[in-house]
């Protein structure tokens, strides 16, 4: 049995995965506070992840009905791009800056400049820093927490985290480090250099963690730590990784051909490659994988956030908010939602604010309103994978993962946009499912290896297989580009 865990932006997630059946056979789950404040703030205290994790550990071996002494190994998903500082006693020094945070974006533009643009960035890491990136994050602790970052011993990702207070040990895995943007992807190493212009003293070079292949364990789990989670005490810790790496192996995304599309509160769209996949594209960042290889990814900063508050707005449910989507035509009647509430990432307009164009007395209503958010975040997801596509990488057919991908309706508006069947998998918790197979994989549960134990552990959802309708498709067409003429070139 293997325990896989998935700490997001919203709350953490929790599965019991048997490996030999490929059977899911308990899931957890518990609530994070968000910190948000003035000039993009996004940040989350560390303590949160930790009573998360034993809330939805407990409920997850609750509903598996198994005793905790009976999990062999434990994998760790993390969101991407989190600061977590910490002390020389390996305490939190503030609380994490997580992905979404923008707060940093003149610091990322200093250190752009510094590596001599977009082209410099692509030429020397392999990617664009963002302005979600760790490395400006870092930047901005030392310019507005100087005594903070005088006291860090280590720079960890939230993953990073988990699993040192799992182990004690310290240790990053090359896909969740690609996305620090201080990690040079096609070499597969730290950039120190990068690290010494924005600490001269060699600090935070000492506190960067070791780097350890995917398949690696980091160690196993600490006495006093599994006697808390009522875990196996010899239950060995695997790498784990970034959420999307581990959404990929949780998926069966580990080959070419597979294309993922998370819908979660943030969007992303990624595929497998056996080569450093950098394209000449600034908004594709060409991470490298947590299954060996690369996972050329874009990630949209405005999903099911944007939909969530709309439907609050208008008061609907779930339920309510998917029958008016329905409702309205392709276009919503020309009411058209730039959608950029938390910034953007893709397209690249990271100080953008979200607008509602083409309003007028008769297409003024709540089914075009939510038609409009639906389609707006979605044509941000086919934007980046139109992008993914000139790149070479091929899209016959999308696996849709995340909260988005549990309506019928959306699903359908997906494949339409994209002009690309769509199909879900039996588990929608890919992030959680892949940090289990990768313990699995860690230990040598199956001596064929990785791929043989996602052939077993990943399942397609037949029932939601969905084709695009060509009526549809060419209704879009004209949606999209409308979108596309308000989107800066």
């Amino acid at each position: 049995m293997f325990l896989g865990i998935d700490c997001g932006t919203q709350g953490t997630k929790a599965l019991i995965l048997d490996a030999d059946s490929g059977e899911v056979l308990g899931q957890g789950s518990a609530a994070h506070h968000m910190i948000s404040g003035e000039n993009g703030r996004r940040e989350q205290d560390t303590s949160d992840w930790l009573t998360a994790f034993e809330q939805a550990t407990a409920q997850a071996l609750a509903q598996a009905g198994i005793d905790g002494q009976r999990i062999l190994g434990i994998g760790v998903s993390g969101q991407q791009h989190g600061l977590v500082l910490l002390d020389a006693d390996g305490q939190a020094l503030r609380p994490a800056k997580l992905w979404c945070d923008t707060e940093s974006t003149p610091q990322n533009e200093r250190l752009l400049a510094e590596l001599g643009g977009e082209r410099g960035s692509l030429e020397r890491l392999g990617l664009v820093i963002a302005p979600g990136y760790t490395v400006s994050k870092l930047l901005w602790t030392r310019e507005h927490h100087p005594d903070v970052f005088a006291r860090i011993a280590h720079v960890l990702l939230p993953h990073d985290y988990l699993n040192f207070w799992l182990t004690g040990q310290v240790r990053a895995e090359y896909g969740d480090a690609s996305g620090t943007g201080y990690f040079n992807v096609r070499e597969r190493q730290w950039d120190l250099a990068l690290l010494h212009h924005i600490d001269p003293s060699g600090r935070l070079e000492a506190a960067l963690p070791q780097l350890i292949e995917s398949h690696q364990p980091v160690g196993t789990i600490r006495p006093g730590i599994a006697a808390r989670l009522g875990i196996n005490p010899l239950a060995v810790v695997a790498s784990g990784g970034g959420d999307n790496m581990m959404g990929a192996i949780g998926t069966d995304n580990i080959h070419p051909g597979v294309i993922t599309m998370s819908m979660g509160s943030s969007g992303t769209v990624y595929a497998y490659s056996d080569r450093p996949a950098v394209l000449d594209e600034p908004a594709v960042a060409s991470f490298c994988s947590s299954s060996g290889g690369w996972l050329p990814l874009i990630c949209t900063m405005n999903l099911t956030n944007v939909t969530t508050a709309v439907r609050e707005l208008l008061q609907l449910d779930i339920s309510g908010f998917n029958k008016a989507v329905a409702q309205a035509p392709i276009g919503a009647q020309g009411i058209l939602m730039l959608p950029f509430l938390n910034g953007e990432r893709v397209p690249a307009l990271p100080q953008a604010t979200g607008s509602v164009l083409g309003l007028t007395t008769d297409n003024l209503n709540a089914a075009n309103l939510c038609r409009a958010a639906v389609e707006g975040t979605t044509f941000g997801l086919r934007y980046g994978l139109d992008l993914l596509r000139a790149g070479g990488l091929q899209t016959h057919a999308i696996r849709l993962i995340g909260g988005g991908s549990k309506s019928p309706v959306w699903r359908q508006l997906v494949a339409d946009v994209m002009d690309t069947p769509v199909v879900c998998t039996e588990q929608p918790e890919a992030a959680a499912l892949g940090a289990a197979i990768q313990a699995a994989w860690c230990v040598g549960q199956d001596a064929r290896g990785l791929a043989a134990l996602c052939k077993r552990c990943v399942r397609l959802d037949e029932t939601s297989h969905t084709q695009p309708v060509a009526a549809n498709v060419l209704a879009y067409q004209g949606a999209y580009q409308r979108y596309r003429q308000h989107i800066p070139l």
